[in-house]
């Protein structure tokens, strides 16, 4: 394997597919891995300057992070890259219970060491730190994230704080410095980190809302990686920031847009969400309008382990491929009801087990997963090995490949989708390949 320039692990496989598609804009190639690697499958990709581990923690607890996310970021740490990144969703919604951000934080520095860098602002998905608050666009406005119309009712965890500092501090007791967007600006940004190490800070969070300020922010990192810190936590902000740093040192090559590589249609595409975001229900809506059936899948049976229906969810689906090629499989279309428990995992899971044998039965080349738990506990189910980036869609919500051991896997192209990501008729723009 090449040198490597840096290592991620995503806390969910939407946000990980996200950091593929940044590094392949800024033309560096790069592997996912669905589990911990081996020596075996690191040598099936000596090329890649860019590793990831695809996990679940935005659904775990503290305490399941306690026991698995030191030996991922120490074996991350091992792989020789300089910089290990704990990805987060830009929304970075998270809880003392759930998904903690500061609690992987904590481990992350306490086994790599250092201050942490914190980027959030991700300016090519629509959401900016400012003044240490975040922000997010919907529907083409931009919103503080404790109005946002999806995240501030998010059903796991709601956002109902913008300052980031405060929101953090619901989950660690890190002491957190910041450094604000007018002082990015005005060309401090490496004097205020520097002054957060000697004021002995556990993370420095910077603010970013374009293009010349994660510049900035990566310049910093590029700078003082190994000497300060080994360990940074946030969204693509992070890999942005990283990959404008290596560009304007020659590491990687000049800026370049998204390579046009066309995905090309396909007869059959299968959707499986489990997704209550009001901008998925809009999707299959729209999918209906274009001509793809859809299936209710029965939550309380599924909950309830019902082999009885997956099998029908299986059965269904496979004909209804066969019928007209178009399927979405659905456990909600929009935000649960007040009395309604939020069982994203278990859904996603079963969700998971269904795809799988629907793709062995039928031979589809291309499975949409919609809703971000959906997607994360689908594809573990899936039995794929790896993912590299295949072909841009929407921004942070690529075309995949699969690598898998098995042949009825090995090369399936997926497209992992947050619930609120997409315009209406992205279903149909993922069977069409653009």
């Amino acid at each position: 394997m090449t040198d490597l320039l840096y290592a991620f692990y995503g806390d969910d496989f939407t946000g990980s597919t996200d950091v593929l598609e940044q590094l392949a804009e800024g033309g560096v190639p790069a592997i996912l891995f669905l589990r911990q690697p081996d020596a075996t499958m690191l040598a099936r990709f000596p090329d890649v300057r860019a590793i990831g581990l695809a996990g679940d923690a935005r659904s775990q607890s503290p305490d399941w992070m306690d026991a698995h996310l030191p030996s991922a970021f120490a074996a991350l740490g091992a792989s020789g890259a300089p910089v290990v990144h704990y990805k987060t969703c830009s929304t970075f919604d998270s809880s003392p219970d759930v998904g903690s951000i500061g609690r992987a934080l904590e481990i992350g520095k306490a086994t790599l060491g250092g201050i942490v860098p914190i980027a959030i602002g991700a300016p090519h998905l629509g959401r900016y730190l400012i003044f240490g608050n975040l922000f997010a666009v919907a529907g083409g406005v931009v919103h503080r994230i404790d109005r946002h119309p999806t995240m501030a009712r998010h059903p796991v965890t709601p956002m109902d704080e913008a300052d980031m500092r405060r929101h953090l501090a619901r989950q660690t007791k890190a002491k957190i410095a910041l450094a604000t967007i007018d002082r990015i600006q005005a060309g401090d940004a490496e004097t205020l980190f520097l002054d957060a190490v000697t004021d002995g800070a556990d993370a420095m969070l910077f603010d970013g809302m374009d293009e010349p300020s994660l510049a900035a922010v990566g310049q910093v990192l590029l700078a003082h990686q190994g000497a300060h810190f080994r360990f940074a936590v946030g969204s693509s902000g992070v890999t942005r920031a990283m990959i404008l740093a290596w560009q304007a040192m020659g590491f990687v090559p000049p800026p370049n847009a998204l390579p046009c590589v066309g995905a090309g249609a396909v007869d059959r595409l299968l959707v499986m969400s489990g997704s209550c975001s009001p901008v998925t229900a809009a999707q299959i809506a729209t999918a209906r309008t274009d001509g793809f059936a859809t299936v209710q899948a029965d939550v309380a049976a599924l909950l309830s382990g019902s082999a009885s229906e997956e099998a029908r969810l299986v059965q269904t689906a496979a004909e209804m491929l066969g019928a007209n090629g178009r399927v979405v499989v659905h456990s909600a279309e929009g935000p649960l009801a007040q009395d309604v428990p939020a069982a994203g995992a278990a859904i996603g899971a079963a969700l998971g087990r269904v795809s799988r044998d629907v793709v062995r039965r039928t031979g589809i080349s291309r499975l949409l997963f919609a809703g971000g738990d959906t997607s994360s506990h689908g594809v573990a189910q899936m039995g794929l090995e790896a993912i590299a980036w295949a072909a841009p869609l929407e921004r942070g919500a690529p075309l995949v490949r699969a690598y898998a051991s098995e042949p009825e896997l090995d090369g399936l192209e997926l497209v992992l989708k947050g619930g609120q990501m997409g315009a209406p008729d992205f279903f149909e723009t993922v069977r069409r390949g653009r």
